[in-house]
């Protein structure tokens, strides 16, 4: 993909980049691989808001993808590349030889024409799915399940990858994009290669506009806030707070860890993220 720049006919519009989609080769989704999607702006089944800062946003539909890959040994041929407008990477559609349809993310360097595989006898190219066990050390792999039969849950952002570094009996160990090192059962499926469309982090938004087509409404400060709007707010002239931050309701900010402690997660995690 490359970054299409604008002509500075306005401020915002100088800082403005965006995608050119020229890999993309089909406009429509396929009809039978789509969902409807309800919008909820942030809100739980009881009607309130439990995530702030969501609502309006154009109508989206959900692409069905496949992150199983459980169609071993049956060859597919990538028909198109399509745009989701729910991640940041792009579908590949596969037709498989006993004439099923399914979407897989496209990684970097699969193009329409090329014949993908999935199972333990498939080659270790860029877009087939093996289990780790079955993979070269060193391969780039994303969509990694945590647990057989899962999945893939791990690395699936557009131009992301996860490197296999070992393999120890029943356990593999990879190093996340996030610098995490982890180990992961050996029979887990993982696509080789990287999840394309990777100059989608050097893209810039150049106005507010854009975030609100994606569903995102503005989020103040709370030091912009009056008192009985914010803990942090108020104060002679510009403040800032003095205190901790905290959020709207007084808790802690940055109080501590967000991850759930479990003592699986522990045994399996050889080096934290930084």
């Amino acid at each position: 993909m490359a970054v299409k720049k604008y002509r500075p006919t306005t401020a915002s519009r100088r800082f403005t980049t965006g995608a050119s989609f020229e890999e993309i080769t089909k406009a429509r989704p396929e009809r039978r691989l789509v969902k409807s999607r309800k919008r909820v702006a942030g809100r739980a089944g009881s009607g309130r808001i439990t995530i702030r800062h969501r609502g309006g946003g154009h109508k989206r539909k959900i692409r069905v993808i496949d992150f199983k890959r459980d169609k071993a040994g049956i060859p597919a041929r990538v028909a198109a590349i399509e745009y989701d407008p729910n991640r940041s990477a792009r579908l590949a559609l596969l037709h498989y030889a006993d004439g099923a349809k399914r979407y897989i993310l496209a990684p970097q360097g699969v193009r329409p024409g090329m014949v993908l595989l999935s199972g333990p006898e498939a080659e270790p190219q860029p877009g087939n799915a093996m289990p780790l066990s079955a993979m070269p050390l060193g391969t780039a792999v994303h969509g990694v399940e945590l647990r057989p039969g899962g999945g893939g849950v791990l690395v699936r952002s557009a131009g992301q990858s996860a490197q296999l570094m070992a393999r120890a009996g029943a356990m593999a160990t990879l190093r996340l994009p996030s610098g995490e090192i982890r180990m992961v059962n050996a029979n887990c499926m993982a696509t080789v290669g990287q999840v394309g469309n990777a100059e989608h982090s050097s893209l810039s938004e150049g106005k507010a506009g854009r975030k609100r087509w994606r569903g995102i409404r503005p989020t103040v400060r709370g030091v912009a806030m009056n008192p009985i709007d914010h803990p942090m707010g108020g104060g002679e002239g510009r403040s800032s707070g003095g205190g901790h931050p905290v959020s709207p309701w007084g808790k802690l900010a940055k109080a501590g860890k967000t991850r759930h402690r479990r003592k699986t997660s522990d045994k399996v995690i050889v080096k934290r993220r930084k």
